[in-house]
């Protein structure tokens, strides 16, 4: 019998390396056509994912999420690919005669050490995921400060307006509402058919890659504007939301999850780390909104301002009128102007 554990009795889970020789050891035949490396990495992550369970100190402390039976991702990782004359290549397979490099479709900055590339099938269609270790060095110091209030479809700072939701998107958003509808349907009427006819994967097939462009127009908007945050800012300032606190209906959830908070707040996060600069975060109960940046008045009760502006005094949602001082603000630059006075 073939020991799989540590030799530390206090510690009986398993070994990476003694499971890895021995499933190595017991390859089928099949497996030789794969790269070689294919095996091992999965043994190394599935080992990872333990040894974070074992650690309750880990952030995401908790037992590893598999992938699902249902909607499994096919797709495989390799530590020897290569990129030469600007396209990518992978390991050969045992037994293969025919190989050749795979062109890089976009333009990209292929410079830096290629570490382990993920490649995966989705959608009918092949990625590749190249991770670079570059060195980064730090941006140089402008002087200037910079705040952003976060709204739904819409980003404000301290230079102007980054608009998250773009007309484009909403074509794909309808495109999307559709698709999701006739795949309802089909099942509905054919029960648990309906995922195995061909009508059903097509239109599946084109749910997902509206869903990927979509993604993709989002992402390229909030990585644009977060290297722009770093490049003129040395230090920002953003409101710690509390995003479930804020889902007060389905449409108000949807727009707050199409808005991607989240997803903001963490790459500028590491932006910042990377490059040297200092991100600060406001107070959740800190009164942007409702605070008058002229002259300090902060707004109660009946006086708030809410997503329809205030029904009391017939003010629109994008005004602020301070019952005070008497200025008029624009609700977001009034939110941007009182984040700034935190720094």
């Amino acid at each position: 019998m073939y020991d799989l554990h540590t030799i530390d009795e206090a510690s009986p889970k398993p070994s990476m390396y003694a499971v890895r020789n021995e499933l190595v050891a017991n390859k089928a035949d099949w497996q030789y056509m794969l790269s070689a490396r294919t095996l091992q990495l999965a043994i190394a992550d599935l080992g990872k994912a333990w040894q974070n369970f074992f650690d309750k100190a880990q952030p995401d402390w908790g037992r590893p999420a598999f992938k699902s039976k249902n909607a499994a991702r096919q797709g495989f990782k390799t530590d020897r690919a290569k990129v030469v004359a600007g396209k990518l290549r992978l390991d050969k397979p045992r037994g293969v005669k025919d190989w050749y490099d795979i062109r890089v479709s976009r333009h990209a900055d292929l410079s830096g050490t290629l570490k382990v590339v993920s490649i995966y099938r989705e959608n009918g269609q092949y990625w590749a995921s190249l991770p670079f270790e570059v060195e980064l060095e730090n941006k140089p110091q402008t002087g200037k400060n910079s705040a952003v209030d976060v709204n739904v479809g819409h980003l404000n700072y301290t230079a102007g307006v980054i608009n998250t939701l773009p007309k484009r998107l909403g074509k794909l958003y309808q495109r999307v509402k559709y698709y999701q509808q006739q795949l309802a349907h089909k099942r509905v009427v054919n029960g648990n058919k309906a995922t195995k006819s061909n009508n059903y994967a097509v239109m599946r097939a084109k749910l997902q890659r509206d869903y990927r462009k979509v993604a993709n127009i989002q992402h390229d908007i909030m990585q644009k504007f977060t290297t722009e945050l770093v490049n003129n800012y040395d230090k920002i300032i953003i409101e710690d939301l509390s995003v479930k606190d804020m889902q007060m209906s389905h449409v108000a959830s949807k727009g707050l999850q199409r808005s991607m908070f989240g997803y903001f707040r963490q790459v500028l996060s590491y932006k910042c780390a990377w490059y040297g600069k200092k991100l600060l975060l406001a107070d959740k109960t800190y009164p942007s909104t409702q605070r008058c940046s002229k002259c300090g008045y902060i707004k109660h009760g009946t006086d708030k301002i809410t997503l329809q502006g205030n029904a009391q005094h017939q003010t629109k949602h994008n005004e602020y009128i301070c019952y005070n001082c008497s200025a008029i603000l624009d609700r977001d630059e009034n939110a941007v102007a009182n984040l700034l006075d935190l720094i």
